[in-house]
């Protein structure tokens, strides 16, 4: 049996991983005619090659195989024995069962064979409701697995999100990095032009270089930066070597989106959220199976009643049976154990105290839901009016840079204040993408915390009732 065991579990997990790999594979194929990856397209191919959902998923299969098992206890089993047996008598025995078949005339054998063979059928047919909620139990485990799968889907969803929005920053943070550098590169070229004709000073190549090797600095870290989230963001994709193909480049960050302006009701998102909410559906579940546990600790109390039957066949020398060779019998057994030391007391004990730490498992969890609704809109707002507030900053440090270069070139302010200017512009431009960010982050995490953040998606794993 233990080997029986050992092969199934072994064939599984060789399954499980010619899946993955299967997924990865097709992951990176589709990957080959992308040139620009957006988040929804992102959050697809995690959700097709991601390797943790595809153990959720061996979990659900798991707890539906255990429901089928669990109904398998309502049908009588049947098994078929067989027995051969070469007995030889010791010298003692033999010579006095030859004395007394003497006295009748007859002969014994010091060696004889045996063979019989039987089928034997037994029905519980009553053990204490041990198998009604035994099979209550399955069917919510199984049940509980697929709220979990979905909830993985969710939290999958999620943190491809974040992963994505952070290689993004990283990704403007290049090209603004890339931006200043060719704005330093222009400089440094009128710079020079002016000092070869004697009309400025040598200190402002000096001083454009050191900020031109500083925007230099700041695109080599931006871009380590975006390689290093490219990573986190492809493990999640399920790519394998966690690498997103070197042509990919993700979609720019829209400075320009529209802000959702729409009034969030509190109350009633956490209301939706505590009906929708796979986690919460999944400890629901929980505290279920462990009632139906609480009923399963019940059974000993009752008797056991159980239908049995046996066709035997019994034959001495050869195995040539016959219908001679054949008796049965039925029987109607009943078993009651009236005292095991207090054995079932304390299991059922044990059992109620599981369904209260599940009662309050799922009531924290609760409070928990509704506390990260509450804490993702305050933050959903305050990102609203940081990308309205950077943005009127945004046109108002373009504007003095503007004026600070025509001041310069016109030669009337000096490459101090023009490189404040270029700094402040820099700086601004890098606040307004961290705020845009936030913003569609602050988004993301809502639709997690509602349970909404898988309504677009096809194929997706459906909530159990």
């Amino acid at each position: 049996m233990n080997t029986i065991r050992t092969i199934i579990g072994s064939s599984l997990i060789v399954l499980l991983l010619v899946i993955t790999s299967q997924a990865e594979e097709n992951a990176g194929t589709v990957l080959d005619n992308v040139d620009v990856l957006d988040l929804q397209a992102a959050q697809n191919i995690a959700l097709e090659a991601n390797p943790d959902l595809h153990a959720a998923q061996a979990r659900v299969e798991q707890a539906q195989a255990r429901v089928r098992q669990a109904v398998a206890a309502w049908w009588p089993s049947l098994n078929a024995t067989g027995t051969a047996q070469h007995q030889r008598l010791s010298d003692t025995n033999y010579q006095y069962n030859q004395m007394l078949a003497s006295l009748y005339g007859g002969a014994a054998d010091q060696d004889t064979d045996s063979f019989a063979v039987g089928l034997q059928a037994t029905w519980v047919l009553f053990d204490g409701f041990y198998r009604t909620f035994n099979n209550k139990s399955s069917e919510f485990g199984q049940k509980s697995a697929q709220a979990a799968l979905v909830d993985s889907q969710r939290l999958l969803v999620t943190s491809v999100a974040e992963a994505f929005y952070n290689a993004q920053l990283a990704q403007t943070n290049v090209d603004i990095a890339q931006a200043d550098e060719a704005f330093y590169l222009r400089q440094l070229e009128d710079a020079q032009n002016r000092y070869d004709v004697g009309a400025g000073p040598w200190g402002d190549i000096l001083n454009i270089k050191v900020q031109l090797n500083s925007a230099r600095t700041s695109l080599m870290l931006s871009k380590r930066e975006f390689e290093a989230a490219s990573y986190g963001l492809a493990a999640l994709m399920g790519l394998s070597d966690a690498q997103l193909p070197a042509h990919i480049r993700l979609s720019s960050l829209d400075k320009d989106v529209t802000l959702d302006a729409s009034s969030t009701e509190v109350s009633s998102l956490i209301q939706d959220a505590l009906s929708v909410r796979p986690d919460v559906r999944q400890l629901e579940k929980i505290v279920q199976r462990a009632e139906a546990g609480t009923g399963m600790a019940k059974a000993p109390f009752y008797p056991t009643v159980q239908l049995a039957g046996d066709v035997t066949g019994a034959r001495e020398e050869d195995a040539g049976f016959t219908g001679d060779d054949f008796g049965n019998s039925i029987s109607l057994n009943l078993q009651w154990n009236l005292f095991s030391g207090g054995e079932d007391k304390a299991r059922l004990f044990e059992a109620k105290q599981v369904r209260r730490e599940a009662e309050y498992t799922l009531a924290n969890v609760r409070n928990q839901v509704a506390a990260e609704i509450r804490q993702d809109v305050a933050l959903l707002e305050a990102a609203k009016e940081q990308v309205r507030l950077q943005r009127e900053s945004v046109k108002l440090v373009e504007e003095n840079r503007d004026l600070a270069k025509n001041e310069y070139e016109a030669g009337e302010t000096s490459l101090v204040r023009l490189n404040e200017a270029q700094r402040d512009l820099t700086t601004t431009y890098g606040r307004l993408a961290q705020s845009l960010v936030s913003y569609h982050l602050a988004k993301q995490r809502l639709l997690a915390a509602s349970g909404h953040n898988l309504d677009t998606f096809e194929g997706r794993a459906q909530l159990p009732e």
